[in-house]
């Protein structure tokens, strides 16, 4: 059930030595690939990492967070701002069926293609997008025993906290400067099982009906 794996997902930051199978992976992978998108623009690229030397770069780039060091695969999370470029975009609408007006309306419309109003625009439509991907591969994760850690706080093009470590990690991943980024999910398998325990704020303080204020 769903439910359950979004009521027992908890970040996990320490890993036994056990390694995750490629076929986990996958279909943690796979979760990501299928997960929603705007006018299905797909605009995420996910890069695997176990090698030790990439890992310690990202241990940097993560400010030296333990857990991206110690975990078995690390999954590198990057909005793809090239996937709204007319090229890409219009690829993947023809594939959906889309018609040739109803494309040119959707790539020539602000609304609907975010590339039109500025790089700032189109980054944060594409992290909106990676954020939907991401939540599909910690539920697939807590769904086939494995623990997961969503790591935002990088060294990137969001944050500038280093960026002589965000420019590494970028030529050492092969990006772009059409790929940023976002966030690293750590993987494996907890080192010793602890109860989920979910500190969130009141139904009625986050949810409203009709206007913000009236309880549901």
């Amino acid at each position: 059930m769903v439910m359950n794996a979004i009521q027992n997902r908890k970040s996990v930051r320490k890993y036994s030595n056990k390694p995750i199978e490629d076929s986990v992976l996958k279909k943690i992978l796979e979760a990501g690939r299928l997960a929603p998108s705007w006018v299905n623009v797909q605009s995420w690229k996910f890069i695997v990492v176990t090698n030790p030397e990439t890992k310690q770069l990202l241990y940097e780039v993560s400010g030296r967070q333990q857990q991206v060091l110690a975990a078995p695969a690390v999954i590198c999370c990057v909005a793809d701002l090239s996937a709204w470029e007319k090229t890409h975009f219009g690829k993947v609408l023809q594939q959906k069926g889309v018609d040739e007006e109803t494309e040119k309306f959707i790539v020539t419309s602000k609304l609907l293609n975010p590339s039109l109003l500025g790089e700032y625009e189109t980054l944060l439509r594409s992290v909106e997008q990676l954020t939907y991907a991401v939540s599909y591969m910690t539920l697939e994760a807590q769904e086939l025993g494995v623990g997961a850690c969503i790591v935002g706080a990088i060294s990137n093009e969001l944050t500038h906290k280093d960026d002589n470590y965000a420019q590494q990690i970028k030529e050492k991943l092969n990006l772009s400067d059409k790929h940023v980024l976002v966030e690293l999910l750590t993987l494996g398998y907890e080192d010793s099982k602890t109860e989920t325990k979910k500190l969130r704020k009141p139904f009625n303080e986050v949810v409203s009906k009709e206007k913000l204020g009236t309880n549901y």
